[in-house]
């Protein structure tokens, strides 16, 4: 039967595939710096002012007794060759094994199940394990889940409700967006706002019709013909361009700290640090020690002053935008955020040969973070 419809795919595929890639190329993903700023402007104002807002949950919260980890991007699928989430499965259920038992809050970005690949039956079939070890964070309502673009399905679909609770054995709420209100006991407060980060996008963060389209059409028809259109995830510029953005946005707001996933790449931001960054690279390639030179070259990257083209000179920066990386990386690995014991950090989960391990790849004191905002 298989060969069968092989047989009667080929054909479609060959007169298919070239017009799917020129339409895509016409309505690509490609963010407007208006509609971004809008969308997110109009989110955060939602979410801050309604009580009961259809956007998203406002939580007020001490970080200083409280923990959290931002996952973003899971892209869970089926477990087939096409699965990107395959080889970082281990790696992912470790970390949410050693967060449940610290007794953190867990957000997910969005973007969490594939499907724009795989539908809700074969999602849920493969990825028992990881929706149970999710649901550890739901039995003690300490679970946060974002819907991004490629999950859109929690949002569109008459039925998400009833697989939520299927898949978590109990009910979630699907947000597209959280702010955590940080209260300082002396001054003020801080709005650690998340969401996916795909807003303002023509395609999937469009009107009701768009977002229906991707989620029912466009997303099953690139499965069918097994191509993976460009992507914030998949084209550096397209990385570069959504970073850029985000940033801007949040540079803009008032003591508000923006956390977002979406491209795939970490970004992270250290006072001070990316001059010493420099520094340290250029004494690096002066040795012509190449380990380390790329080593620094990896971690200038995820600097929000590489997001634009020029930045702004390094006293006036405030740590306003972070991302999450993923939890799909070829390599196993995957990234998130992780805010306990009074810092803000970039980890790593991997496994280097002795099983998987946490690597702190950057981090922030949130003292420090709160000296940026307040004493200016």
């Amino acid at each position: 039967m298989s060969k069968l419809f092989s047989f009667i795919k080929a054909p479609i595929v060959f007169v298919l595939r070239q017009p799917i890639y020129w339409f895509a190329k016409k309505v690509s993903s490609a963010p407007d710096r208006r509609m971004v700023f809008e969308r997110l402007s109009e989110m955060y104002a939602n979410i801050c002012e309604n009580e009961d807002s259809k956007k998203g949950a406002l939580y007020s919260m001490d970080f200083e007794d409280n923990n959290f980890i931002i996952l973003s991007d899971v892209h869970k699928g089926n477990r087939s060759r096409r699965d990107e989430f395959k080889p970082a499965e281990k790696n992912y259920l470790a970390a949410l094994d050693f967060y449940d038992q610290m007794g953190a809050n867990y957000i997910n970005l969005g973007d969490s199940e594939e499907f724009w690949k795989f539908n809700i039956f074969s999602i849920q079939h493969h990825n028992k394990r990881t929706f149970a070890a999710e649901a550890k964070f739901a039995k003690r309502k300490a679970f946060y889940k974002i819907f991004g673009n490629h999950d859109l399905f929690w949002k569109m679909d008459p039925f998400s409700k009833f697989h939520l609770k299927q898949a978590y054995g109990q009910a979630v709420n699907i947000y597209e967006g959280i702010v955590i209100r940080v209260k300082y006991k002396d001054k003020g407060h801080v709005d650690v706002f998340c969401t996916h980060g795909h807003q303002g996008d023509k395609r999937s963060d469009g009107n009701n019709f768009s977002k229906w389209f991707v989620s029912y059409i466009w997303g099953p028809l690139q499965a069918f013909l097994d191509i993976n259109i460009n992507t914030p995830a998949v084209v550096s510029s397209e990385k570069t361009l959504h970073n850029k953005l985000m940033y801007e946005w949040s540079q803009e707001q008032e003591n508000l700290v923006l956390i977002t996933g979406h491209t795939h790449q970490p970004i992270f931001h250290s006072y001070n640090h990316i001059k010493f960054l420099k520094e340290e690279l250029k004494d690096a390639e002066e040795r012509g020690d190449r380990g380390s030179v790329k080593k620094l070259q990896e971690r200038i990257k995820r600097h929000p002053s590489q997001c634009g083209q020029e930045a702004p000179k390094l006293s006036q920066y405030r740590p306003t935008y972070f991302n999450a990386g993923c939890c799909c990386y070829s390599d196993g690995s995957i990234t998130g955020i992780e805010i306990k014991n009074g810092y803000i950090r970039l980890v790593r989960w991997a496994d280097e040969g002795d099983g998987p391990e946490r690597q702190v790849l950057e981090e922030l004191p949130l003292q420090e973070l709160k000296q940026m905002f307040f004493y200016r």
